[in-house]
């Protein structure tokens, strides 16, 4: 059986340690992980939910300042923070077991759910608007930033799957990917066509207030938010352990699937807002596909350094053969998602398939750990599913490689360099 979460007997670190823990993560609580009551989901979830609103709320207005794809990369970041909370607190508590359970989770869910929601999302308003169905969202030629930035991580996520290991240096390195990227970012002009009015009541009114008012409203949603996740990250995901506890479900299971669901809240909520104009529904997309560079680079470089502090040294956290299953299902997924955008479009039955895939996982959701026929019928099915994702991810890639001239994803990236980020490097 797997070891549930020894919620008493956590190693007490000093309070200087704890403090600086702190000051790193901006989300990690100072006392060892105590143990809470199944009713405590009911305060912890909607806090959580909550500080989620708050801080998308404080995105989102801000988000009408700077160049779009570097607002949708902060945007990205800031809706992950109870995410980051979430898994900085298995990190620091030295939880090895659940730590991939909630990151593969959340990954999984925001290509497999979130991409397939966004498509359906506009494919509805746009048939609303025009009586006729929309076949695929096309993207902007400038996204193919965040396409061309999905591939490194994703190659880098295979080496830490091949060594089985998560180490130190391996942050040094995720980190300097994503600093790579939001340069790029940062070179792009601010998008002429934001719509400030597709905005909800609130961050409308934030964005259309006197400048001091603005500025003080966007701060203030963002500290709100974090304290409150500073406050609830450790009862929330205490809280969801106890409720697995107390039905009888694996651990694991609670923290990989439902977990997710709320800490993800934010972006879901605002691809929703996105998708609801065809115009605006590759800017939701690319949002999500923000949010899923950011978590394979900085969410998971995060964890051996907020590990390693937990445990008062540094070093590497090792993964056992179930996580490498879980890992290496999780990188077949986002190839194939990735793959799907390499030629800027995002079409109806690539939305379709990730869904029908996904919902096969939640379906067949369990653990290897776990004895009976359930079990064994999930992972087999997960297993088969991951071997589809990375034939089919191969199979696309080489359609591409046989027709003539490179992918299109690659062409615009070529394109915006020439017109955006080389003569931004040259003056």
């Amino acid at each position: 059986m797997r070891k549930r979460l020894p919620l008493p007997g956590f190693h007490r670190t000093s309070q200087t340690g704890q403090r600086f823990g702190v000051a790193f993560a901006l989300l990690l609580v100072a006392a060892p992980l105590r143990e809470v009551s199944p009713a405590a989901a009911f305060w912890t979830t909607p806090c959580i939910l909550l500080a989620s609103i708050l801080i998308a709320w404080g995105a989102e207005s801000a988000q009408f300042f700077v160049a779009q794809g570097f607002a949708l990369a902060i945007l990205a970041w800031l809706q992950t923070l109870p995410e980051f909370a979430v898994e900085a607190v298995l990190a620091w508590h030295q939880q090895r077991d659940l730590l991939l359970a909630n990151l593969t989770g959340a990954l999984r869910l925001l290509t497999g759910l979130a991409w397939p929601i966004i498509y359906a999302t506009a494919a509805h308003f746009h048939r609303k608007r025009t009586r006729s169905p929309m076949r695929h969202i096309s993207l902007d030629p400038n996204h193919s930033i965040e396409v061309i930035g999905l591939i490194l991580p994703l190659f880098y996520a295979l080496f830490i799957w091949w060594k089985s290991n998560l180490h130190v240096y391996d942050a040094v390195v995720l980190a300097a990917m994503y600093a790579a990227y939001l340069y790029l970012l940062t070179k792009l002009p601010p998008e002429g066509n934001e719509a400030i009015e597709d905005l909800e009541r609130i961050p409308r009114a934030i964005v259309k207030a006197p400048r001091k008012v603005r500025i003080t409203a966007i701060a203030a949603c963002f500290v709100a938010g974090g304290l409150l996740i500073y406050l609830t990250a450790e009862p929330f995901l205490g809280s969801l352990i106890a409720v697995a506890a107390a039905i009888g479900v694996p651990s694991f299971i609670v923290v990989q699937w439902l977990a997710p669901v709320i800490s993800e809240f934010p972006e879901l909520a605002s691809t929703f807002y996105f998708a609801r104009q065809e115009e605006r529904a590759s800017m939701a997309l690319m949002n999500i596909t923000s949010s899923n560079i950011n978590q394979w680079t900085l969410l998971v470089g995060m964890l051996p350094i907020v590990y390693s502090m937990g445990g008062g040294a540094i070093t590497g956290i090792p993964l056992d053969p179930e996580q490498e299953r879980e890992l290496l299902l999780t990188i077949g997924q986002s190839m194939v998602g990735m793959v799907f955008l390499l030629n800027m479009k995002f079409e109806w039955w690539e939305a379709l398939m990730l869904f029908v895939l996904y919902m096969t996982q939640v379906a067949f959701a369990t653990t290897g750990a776990n004895a009976g026929l359930w079990s064994y019928l999930g992972l087999h099915v997960r297993f088969w599913v991951t071997i589809l994702y990375f034939v089919w991810a191969g199979a696309a890639v080489l359609v591409m490689v046989t027709r003539k001239g490179p992918p299109e994803a690659l062409s615009c990236f070529v394109e915006t360099w020439r017109n955006h980020i080389r003569p931004a490097t040259a003056k």
